[in-house]
């Protein structure tokens, strides 16, 4: 059988090889070092901001921006229902409540205008928000213009989820620029990795020196151990981050490699009837991390499952979009703005092999594939 062909492998090359074993034969072995101090540098000048925290995932960065944010126990966040459990489960770990709110039907991102619901409706039942954490998703940046305005309007802090969208824009401007801070994600099926790991981004310098000094275990900086808050064992390795900066200098170049294959996929889908490509309209501005097609059952006379099985077959993976985070099982209990559109996204959505990794040979067996159960109908 041929090897399994995935959805968006680590793309790693002998530069990436080469600057680890620099990192370890410099001696600097034990968690922070200076390619730690260089990479916060890189990675906050590449999104525009002034500083970086580097931290061991995107999901410890979501939990100690909110807690810098004054998240806690008793306040609610509100946030996407479209996205991975990692952005609900940072809020679950302050003890607040998400509040979830659905999905622009063109993007999967968050409905500014069911935002403007959510605050209003939390308003007026005097219940305090504390902050409103947005999710860019598959690479997409949220509508930052619109949903800036409305937080700022009910004084809410944003919380930028930009775990998808590293390299993408909004209007101009990075993703991991936008409201008090952003936080972006490297685990290994992001763009660009460090195997496991995160970054926190802001242009607040309190806000950034709060973060290290609760991923550092809260040490006061005194010779003994002595600790005034509890802390967390957050940070990045001297070693993921030798490797995340060699994957930085790769960015643009592994951001392109994903857009051949959504190109390739655009024209293949172009004249078949009931699937569009999601969210490729204004695609020029993200960072096409995967690429996902909806069906219209109906029109197309198949199903998102029927394609997926031709696939498995032939060792090629693929998944459906993000299950809402209504829907899941942990979190069925919390409340939401719910339109439904987030469920119809997950039941239509198809999400195919979209990684910089993939070779020319890779490629066209998986669009020979979708090729084969096309003609097979």
């Amino acid at each position: 059988m041929n090897d399994r062909i995935y959805m968006s492998s680590p793309d790693v090359t002998q530069l990436e090889e080469d600057a680890v074993v620099a990192a370890m034969r410099s001696g600097w072995i034990a968690p922070l070092g200076p390619d730690v101090d260089a990479f916060e540098r890189e990675l906050a000048e590449r999104v525009g901001v002034a500083h970086g925290v580097a931290l061991s995932s995107g999901t410890a960065a979501l939990h100690l921006g909110l807690i810098t944010l004054g998240v806690k126990p008793g306040d609610i966040v509100v946030t996407s229902t479209m996205t991975f459990a990692a952005t609900t489960n940072a809020i679950v770990y302050t003890g607040a409540e998400p509040y979830f709110v659905d999905a622009d039907a063109a993007t999967g991102n968050m409905s500014p205008r069911l935002l403007r619901r959510a605050l209003e409706r939390l308003r007026d039942a005097g219940e305090h928000v504390a902050a409103i954490v947005p999710v860019d998703l598959l690479g997409k940046a949220v509508d930052y213009t619109e949903i800036l305005a409305t937080a700022d309007e009910f004084g809410v802090p944003v919380l930028a989820d930009a775990a998808e969208s590293l390299g993408a824009v909004h209007q101009g401007k990075a993703a991991g620029s936008f409201g008090r801070a952003s936080i972006v994600s490297f685990n290994g099926n992001k763009i660009m990795t460090t195997s496991g790991g995160g970054m926190l981004l802001t242009d607040d310098a309190e806000f950034a020196q709060h973060v290290r000094y609760l991923a550092t275990q809260a040490r006061q900086p005194v010779v003994h151990y002595e600790h005034t808050d509890v802390g967390y064992n957050y940070r990045m390795s001297n070693l993921l981050a030798a490797l995340g900066r060699a994957q930085l200098s790769r960015l643009d170049d592994m951001i392109s490699k994903r857009r051949e294959m959504r190109e390739e996929y655009k024209s293949l889908f172009a004249d078949v009837a009931g699937v569009e490509v999601f969210g490729a309209e204004g695609d020029e501005d993200d960072n096409v991390w995967l690429t996902s097609i909806v069906v219209d059952t109906d029109a197309a006379g198949w199903t998102p499952d029927e394609l997926t099985a031709v696939l498995s077959a032939q060792n090629i993976e693929s998944r459906p979009l993000w299950k809402p985070m209504h829907r899941q099982p942990v979190f069925a209990g919390y409340r939401g703005e719910i339109d439904g559109t987030s469920e119809a996204l997950f039941e239509r959505g198809l999400t195919l092999p979209s990684g910089s990794a993939l070779s020319v040979d890779q490629r066209e067996r998986v669009l020979g594939a979708i090729r084969g159960f096309f003609g097979g109908r």
